[in-house]
């Protein structure tokens, strides 16, 4: 049984097809957040990370990738590898043991999609290598999201989506390819508003609703709106499940950030 790199299914499997998750729990504490909810919720909501359970230390979970990342290599290498789905991957608890990851998964030819709410891992000391990288290797194999609510007071410890905003400008920038996870629609005005602010430097936007609560909470032509701009002012546009469900619209295949 893999303890940090699986193949993720329902909801999250329309991110990626491979995915590591090294820790649990964030301290983003988002109200939303799906982790805080159900029987797991005492092992997934946290409102600080920790390593999991399966790893005796950081250097035991680094061991422990490596050999499910050579186990997986042929697989992986056709496809990318997600961090992370239990976690945020760059918060400063986290960002160093998940860049020994990335790298060492780089470094073996596999492309590697990063989602954050932190805004600030751009100074990160150790991120310098990959993004001052003169050959375009990394450029050719990391793509950079944000999670995007446009709604601060819902995510407390996260930076602020402007933040967050800019630093994709940034990278963008920088070569890099970047998306945006615009889920969970919270608000479709504040969806809306935010989307805005990196239609030019964002490459992929992935747009799905709430789960957990009521869909009565959304007014329908306010989601029809949203969706509508998004989907006419957006280079590539995803509608996850939940949303073309609410909508009555086809299902979508979902995009692969690489092949843009």
């Amino acid at each position: 049984m893999s303890k940090a790199i699986y193949k993720p299914k329902g909801k999250a499997g329309e991110y990626a097809e491979w995915a590591c998750n090294l820790y649990v729990g964030c301290s983003n504490n988002c109200s939303y957040c799906y982790c805080k909810r159900g029987v797991l919720a005492h092992a997934m909501g946290a409102p600080e990370a920790t390593l999991k359970k399966c790893f005796r230390d950081e250097k035991d979970a680094e061991n422990v990738f490596t050999s499910e990342l050579n186990k997986s290599l042929p697989e992986l290498k056709k496809s990318s590898l997600f961090f992370t789905f239990s976690s945020d991957p760059m918060i400063p608890s986290t960002i160093d043991l998940n860049l020994t990851c990335i790298y060492k998964a780089v470094a073996a030819g596999v492309k590697c999609q990063i989602l954050t709410k932190d805004a600030n891992f751009i100074y990160h000391e150790r991120l310098r290598e990959l993004l001052v990288d003169a050959t375009g290797n990394y450029r050719k194999h990391v793509a950079f999201g944000f999670t995007l609510t446009g709604c601060d007071e819902e995510e407390p410890g996260a930076s602020r989506n402007n933040d967050r905003a800019d630093s994709m400008r940034r990278l963008k920038l920088m070569g890099f390819r970047t998306f945006a996870s615009l889920e969970p629609v919270i608000r479709p005005a504040s969806t809306t508003r935010i989307f805005h602010e990196v239609a030019d430097c964002c490459d992929l936007f992935k747009v799905g609703l709430q789960s957990g609560v009521s869909l009565s909470k959304y007014n329908r032509d306010e989601v029809e709106r949203m969706t509508s701009v998004i989907q006419t002012k957006g280079r590539n546009v995803y509608l996850k499940k939940s949303l073309t469900d609410y909508l009555g619209l086809q299902p979508q295949e979902p995009i692969d950030i690489f092949s843009i």
